[in-house]
């Protein structure tokens, strides 16, 4: 990312809300969800890997090491959609119009069909269907400078889409992510968890807020 001067955030700590129950049933459905989806999306997926396969050299899935509940890192998976050599010069944020997209890549991308590997980090519990979305450690290390207390949203499971997704997904800049990422783990229930989900298909055929 671009080196600037950069206004100072504090984000104050939170503690994430619990009903009783909820941990056990968002769970439940992650699992039940996750694998459900997995088969009946297995077809789609088995092309998918076939057009990247053909259509660009390199892996067909991309590992990517990122922090989960309480810094707990793991690797997250996504199908390929840059080049091989996209991050030769160091990590770079994902900007609108990557030219380190692949065409087919791009398409992926827009739909978000390249997010479906991670339903596995679902199924074993990396990761919940809702929650802030998963960041890599040197992005938390480079965010804490200037967004004091970045790092709260660590108090939770990440998740595959969350309320800065539906709010603006990658069109919100770091400092406004938190803020609505702080808002889910203060007000979060199974009923706004639902409400994401929902919210998230709607953005999906939009095609709002992808990179």
């Amino acid at each position: 990312m671009k080196n600037m001067e950069k206004s100072i955030y504090t984000i104050k700590a939170v503690k994430p809300n619990t009903p009783f129950g909820y941990s056990f049933l968002k769970r439940i459905f992650d699992i039940f969800c996750s694998l459900i989806m997995g088969i009946v999306l297995f077809p789609i997926m088995l092309i998918i890997a076939v057009m990247i396969r053909l259509s660009s050299p390199g892996k067909v899935l991309y590992k990517q090491e990122r922090l989960g509940i309480n810094g707990k890192k793991f690797n997250i998976l996504k199908f390929r959609t840059m080049r091989e050599d996209a991050e030769a010069n160091g990590p770079k944020w994902a900007e609108r119009n990557d030219d380190r997209c692949t065409k087919l890549g791009a398409k992926l991308r827009k739909c978000r069909l390249d997010e479906l590997p991670q339903l596995w980090n679902i199924f074993v519990g990396d990761m919940s269907f809702v929650g802030p979305r998963p960041e890599r450690e040197c992005f938390y290390q480079e965010f804490e400078t200037y967004i004091h207390g970045f790092s709260n949203r660590l108090v939770v499971l990440p998740g595959l889409t969350g309320l800065a997704q539906v709010c603006g997904g990658y069109d919100l800049l770091p400092e406004e992510k938190i803020v609505y990422d702080m808002e889910y783990i203060e007000k979060r229930s199974l009923w706004l968890d639902f409400k994401l989900i929902c919210k998230t298909v709607k953005v999906i055929f939009a095609r709002k807020g992808a990179r």
